[in-house]
Parts: structure tokens; sequence; C-alpha cells
């Protein structure tokens, strides 16, 4: 009866041993952002490396570029990979200075960028004409608009600080 107590005994004590032991270690999960579909423009205003951040919404205030440093579009680290943003609600945004990935993709084109948003842009991302042509394999004034992807990414992608 005794022998037969403790095996009982052990046989419960390792099943609980194993219940109780550690889960094994998992690998964090990847960025898991899913890529919105958007509406892609241009305007030449973008490409002027001269042009003033205060004509942009992501001007001065806490979230605007000036507080890092930044003067006008030449003295940002993407120029001229820049533009406005539907993510971009007005001045001072909280995402004035954030770094996003366009993918555009056709029969002919498969072509992705990383573009730091400066500006507000209602319905879609507005960029300038260079930074269009590199997403659409210079075809930017053929195309006029087209409709790519986007996701954000680590502002340290477009060379700021995360």
């Amino acid at each position: 009866m005794k022998s037969t107590t403790f095996i009982s005994f052990a046989v419960l004590a390792a099943a609980h041993l194993v219940n109780a032991a550690p889960a094994p270690a998992t690998t964090p999960a990847a960025n898991t952002a899913t890529p919105q579909s958007v509406s892609v423009s241009y305007d030449q205003k973008y490409d002027d490396g001269t042009t003033s951040l205060n004509t942009v919404a992501c001007s001065d205030g806490i979230n605007g570029l000036e507080s890092d440093g930044f003067t006008t579009f030449s003295s940002l680290p993407t120029f001229p990979l820049i533009g406005g943003a539907p993510t971009v609600d007005g001045w001072d945004s909280p995402n004035c200075g954030q770094c996003y990935q366009l993918h555009f993709e056709s029969d002919k084109v498969n072509e992705t960028i990383n573009v730091l948003a400066v500006d507000s842009a209602s319905g879609g991302f507005n960029i300038g004409l260079t930074a269009m042509n590199r997403l659409t394999d210079n075809q930017a004034t053929q195309l006029g608009r087209v409709t790519a992807t986007y996701v954000a990414v680590a502002n340290s992608v477009c060379g700021l600080e995360d």
C-alpha cells in the first residue's frame, strides 16, 4: 500500500512540475503594421530646397521640425524625399516628422521609397516631383496620381531620432 501511495504521489508531483515549467521563450513579434492603400500625387513646391519650413504644417511648435534645428527643406536629412501626409492633420501635428515607406507596384514598376512627413495632405500623400519620379520610375508627370501603399517606419529610417 505504501508503494502504491508513493508511486501515485510521485506521478502527481511529476505532472505538477511539468505544468509549472516556464513556457519556452518566444521571439518578439516583428512589426505587424499592415500597409494601407493611399493615393499619391506630387507638388513641385517640395523640390525647392530653399523653401522655409515656415511654409508647412510641421514648422514650429513642440512637434515641429524647427525645434530639431531644421530651417529649410534642404536641411532635412531625406530631402527631396519629403511631402504632405494624410496623417498630419495640421500645424504641430504629433505625426510631423514621421517617416513613411511608400510602395508603388504596376506592370512595369516595383519601387519603394521612404518619405518624411513635413506637411498635411488630405486624401493621400502629396510629395515632390523628384520623390514621385523615384516612386514611379520616372513616370510622375505621365501618371499624375497613383495608388500606392504606405506604412509608418522608424524615424531613424529617414535620418531623424526615434
